[in-house]
């Protein structure tokens, strides 16, 4: 990734600021902007497994042997399941 420059930026944390102040006073952070770099770091890493369990996801159903089911007979099923549930389609 291309190093940038710094650039300061202003964000409004609402509840989410006693998150920022309680691990201040711990002293885990030194200052807000480690918390902040800490937090993208953490979702970088969620993203890329969400991503990468997505991707596994799609190539599993890619590679499943079993014909497809054509869309009509799904919602079908969903209509008659919604039916049971409920009584009526909305």
């Amino acid at each position: 990734m291309p190093k940038t420059s710094p650039r300061t930026l202003t964000v409004t944390l609402g509840a989410q600021q006693r998150v920022v102040d309680e691990r201040l006073a711990s002293g885990t952070y030194a200052s807000a902007s480690e918390i902040v770099r800490a937090g993208l770091r953490a979702l970088e890493r969620e993203e890329a497994v969400l991503n990468e369990t997505l991707r596994r996801m799609v190539q599993e159903a890619l590679d499943d042997p079993q014909p497809p089911v054509p869309m009509e007979e799904v919602f079908e099923r969903l209509e008659r399941k919604h039916l049971e549930r409920h009584g009526k389609m909305e």
